[in-house]
């Protein structure tokens, strides 16, 4: 066999074999380096076992192997002559420049040290044996001696032999990690995806936080809604800086609250949208542990919405007034009534008699024209409140019947438009084409948008604007009385359907309207959400359910 010398070397710089002959002792080197690499699927274990083995078997003073391998990046391995294994055996930018110079097809020996792969040894003389992989040198097998007349024919062609089985081993190798790399890969992504889809299915918001309060998980509830953030928006981001219109030293102290007790901590929060509907919310902060050392590691903050649930106790709160009013009605107001009527007809009569010139001549006649007539105001204002509290006595049954919404919200704009108090409210109608019926009471739903329309009247007092909409929804009709007034606080929301609760000047108002809207709307099997923002406006929404 011919071993070339290195492209473009100065002359004496290399040095060709003398002639050799295979002998038994190659051949069984060569058949249990075969075995060996046989059961090797690791590059790092083929280099490793390849140099160790040429170290040893052609007496060198070093054996270096070293290939840069797709996928993989750069493997090597070195071991000395006392077969222990080197670190910083090879300068990385002469290997990559060795590479560039398109070195020779086949081996070679280098004698000039300026040209050596290998350093770390007094080593003479470098066999450099090209890694043929994919039709590419991908590197090389490197087998260093202390004189070079240890170099031999025999030598180069074992080196050569060792380095063709050594390149299909590796590349075999190297296709083999990286299936199981890109194996791995594709599972962690899979079982990353099917995570993500889980927590993106929870009926919750959820996001994590670690011991830096660096978010590392953001589900899809997080992202909807009013408040929602991108979830590329979030990841990696300091959840402070994600979550600033929350009052930070707040949320810190939760949170290393969790992180120093590792302690589930549940937490009732509210929060107002834009549009001043009230949002409530149970947020738990659940500490997450290192199964090994115990320690907390991440934080989960899981936001369960319980609007609904919320609104369905205060509901059963007003239902239980409601129901307590009705039964007090039942019982007092016939009995209050009569001595009111007793009270407004002595009064009339005595208006009668003052009429007649009963008491003319008398000083005190003004004062009692005066008092008659307060006596038959109040009188009357305390028969008002208890018809209202009849209303509510009286079980809400009514013909029930499939129902045009359009024409009762139409009929009930006209009728508020007379209203003297309305002449300086501008009303719009604003109803979808084609809504489904509901079965209702035509007189009660009437009333209970009258009595709605009628309380955003008194709300703009220097005018504005009143909208009526109707808009079909998922197996409900939505019924909108929208006004442009002096708005409701936020502390007052919870309590505008009660019996008797106004906030109207005394003598405007019993408080008891918008409970018997309440009344008539749960009656018929739907529900009245109120928002509103002070000084801009509120807005009254019924839900009826839809004919089948």
């Amino acid at each position: 066999m011919s071993i070339s010398s290195a492209a473009k070397r100065p002359a004496g710089a290399s040095i060709r074999f003398g002639q050799g002959t295979e002998s038994s002792a190659e051949l069984k080197f060569i058949s249990d380096l075969g075995r060996s690499l046989l059961f090797t699927v690791h590059p790092k274990k083929v280099a490793s076992r390849v140099a160790d083995a040429l170290q040893s078997g052609v007496g060198a003073e070093i054996c270096g192997f070293i290939a840069e391998l797709e996928n993989i990046g750069v493997v090597s391995c070195a071991f000395d002559a006392k077969g222990e294994i080197l670190t910083g055996f090879f300068e990385r930018e002469r290997f990559e420049r060795w590479l560039e110079l398109l070195p020779p097809q086949i081996g070679y020996c280098e004698a000039d040290p300026e040209q050596f792969l290998l350093s770390g040894t007094a080593h003479q003389a470098e066999f450099v044996s090209p890694l043929h992989i994919n039709g590419d040198i991908r590197g090389a097998i490197v087998v260093g001696f202390a004189d070079k007349q240890e170099l031999n024919e025999s030598k180069g062609k074992l080196i050569e032999t060792a380095t063709q089985m050594a390149a299909m081993s590796v590349n075999l190798s190297a296709h083999y990690e990286a299936a199981i790399n890109n194996s791995i890969t594709r599972a962690r992504e899979e079982h990353r995806r099917f995570t993500e889809a889980v927590l993106d299915a929870l009926p919750v918001s959820l996001y994590v936080v670690d011991r830096d309060f660096r978010i590392v998980t953001w589900n899809r509830h997080r992202e909807i809604g009013i408040q929602g953030i991108p979830r590329d928006s979030a990841i990696g981001r300091n959840v402070f800086n994600v979550l600033a219109r929350y009052p930070e030293g707040k949320v810190r102290q939760e949170f290393e609250r969790a992180f120093r007790t590792g302690e589930i901590e549940r937490i009732e929060q509210q929060t107002v949208a834009d549009d001043g509907s009230t949002k409530y919310w149970m947020v738990s902060k659940v500490p997450m542990r290192d199964p090994e050392t115990g320690e907390v590691t991440h934080v989960i903050t899981v936001g369960e919405d319980i609007t609904m649930r919320v609104e369905a106790i205060h509901a059963v709160g007003r239902a239980e007034k409601l129901a307590a009013v009705g039964r007090l009605a039942a019982g007092v107001v016939h009995e209050i009534n009569n001595p009111l009527a007793t009270i407004s007809a002595c009064a009339e009569a005595l208006e009668h008699r003052v009429a007649d010139g009963a008491f003319d001549g008398s000083e005190a006649i003004d004062d009692l024209n005066e008092y008659l007539g307060l006596i038959k105001s109040e009188a009357f204002r305390c028969k008002s409140i208890t018809m209202g509290l009849l209303d509510f006595s009286r079980i809400r049954t009514g013909d029930r019947n499939p129902i045009d919404i359009a024409d009762i919200l139409r009929s009930s704009a006209n009728l508020i438009s007379h209203q003297k108090r309305g002449d300086n409210i501008e009303i719009s109608v604003e109803i979808e084409d084609n809504l489904p019926a509901v079965n209702a009471d035509a007189g009660q739903i009437q009333q209970a948008v009258i009595a709605l329309a009628t309380n955003a009247i008194d709300a703009m007092p220097d005018g504005g604007r009143l909208w009526i909409r109707a808009a079909a929804r998922p197996n409900r009709l939505a019924i909108e009385i929208e006004d442009t007034g002096i708005g409701i606080p936020s502390e007052d929301l919870s309590k505008i359907f009660e019996p008797f609760f106004t906030t109207k000047e005394v003598g405007k108002g019993t408080g008891l309207g918008l409970a018997v809207c309440y009344g008539i709307i749960t009656d018929h099997g739907g529900r009245v959400s109120v928002r509103s923002n002070v000084g801009k406006g509120t807005t009254f929404t019924i839900y009826l359910p839809i004919t089948r």
